[in-house]
């Protein structure tokens, strides 16, 4: 839906659509930026509904990459996807936020009285005095390798992306990519591996250098099989796999295998954000680096999802850009209201508000 104004105070939710919630700020996404986003806006006492199409917080941090470590999160030389998502909700427990998961913001409107009115796909609505749009890369599916079958063996015998490690203890592994993602999890799961195999099609890869530097030495070791080439079929009965066959330069073989993992990228999209007539640059929003709002007043939007010169896709980027939007956020708000800025560290207001005094 177009961000278009419409009649009416919008004290109402209208029609028979489902349940109706006012509040200051509706956030749509519950990853580590929406979550920073919680506590920035908490300490202007500004009320927060979190809107989520996943399950649960953490957004692709959590779903991607629950165990795999995080370097670069200032004063945690190392956290893990689930632990910083834990981390940030006991953080944000002072404030109360209402979360609502399982759910995709649909329908954006701005009402006459300046707020706006956002629909969900269950018919859930919200009305806001400020949206935050922290929707990571957007909506992401893994990219599926096109290889006959194999949906019979997804979520049981391949998989997009590995929630607990010990999952996969005593498996004869196989991982397919040369990137990132691909690299990282042959170093976590080579340890609990009954046999890890790594194949990709040629022997360069887009990882770090660091992690690549580990992948050989474990090669060379014999403690990981590297294969160029490419997986052409799987063999299993029902939804196990048994076998993958691996077509290199010398020829074809099977791999036994019962658990196979395909790292070739996610298709990301905006979904219905692109048609909330918010300006775009190649599929990301645009935004000024001193309130962080996008073309339409009111709409902000921090973490991936945003775009401006010399961005950097960080987390900690994230954070920054959420403390300096809520602060702008408040000013619509409260337009009459002077705010003092305090620091959580000598403020005995705020440490009232977080609990700990």
């Amino acid at each position: 839906m177009t961000l278009t104004s419409i009649n009416g105070s919008g004290n109402g939710a209208g029609g028979d659509a489902g349940e109706v919630y006012e509040t200051d700020v509706v956030i749509i996404g519950a990853g580590p930026c929406g979550l920073f986003a919680v506590f920035e806006l908490g300490l202007l006492d500004l009320k927060c509904h979190v809107v989520d199409i996943l399950d649960r917080p953490g957004g692709q941090c959590a779903e991607l990459y629950p165990e795999k470590p995080i370097y670069d999160v200032p004063a945690l030389p190392i956290v893990t996807g689930q632990e910083l998502t834990d981390r940030l909700m006991e953080q944000i427990k002072p404030f109360g936020p209402v979360f609502h998961f399982s759910e995709r913001i649909d329908g954006l409107t701005r009402l006459a009285d300046g707020r706006f009115r956002l629909t969900s796909d269950q018919g859930t609505q919200f009305l806001a005095k400020i949206v935050v749009i922290a929707a990571g890369g957007g909506s992401f599916t893994p990219k599926r390798p096109p290889l006959d079958g194999i949906e019979a063996f997804e979520g049981t015998s391949v998989f997009y992306s590995v929630r607990k490690i010990e999952s996969m203890r005593g498996r004869d592994i196989v991982v397919i990519g040369g990137g990132d993602s691909a690299l990282d999890w042959t170093l976590n799961l080579q340890p609990v591996a009954k046999s890890l195999t790594l194949i990709h099609r040629r022997d360069e890869f887009r990882a770090a250098p660091h992690s690549v530097e580990k992948m050989r030495a474990l090669v060379a070791d014999g403690k990981v099989r590297l294969a160029i080439g490419q997986v052409t079929a799987l063999q299993g009965e029902g939804a196990r796999l048994q076998s993958a066959t691996l077509k290199t330069a010398q020829g074809e073989e099977a791999i036994a295998c019962d658990a196979l993992l395909p790292f070739f990228g996610l298709t990301m999209k905006l979904g219905p954000i692109a048609g909330w007539g918010l300006n775009l640059h190649e599929n990301l929003v645009p935004v000024d680096t001193e309130r962080f709002e996008t073309s339409e007043k009111g709409i902000f939007a921090i973490g991936d999802i945003n775009w401006y010169p010399g961005k950097l896709k960080l987390i900690l980027s994230g954070f920054h850009e959420a403390a300096l939007m809520a602060q702008a956020a408040n000013r619509i708000v409260n337009p009459d209201k002077k705010v003092l800025f305090q620091y959580t560290t000598s403020s005995s207001s705020l440490q009232k508000k977080l609990g700990v005094k």
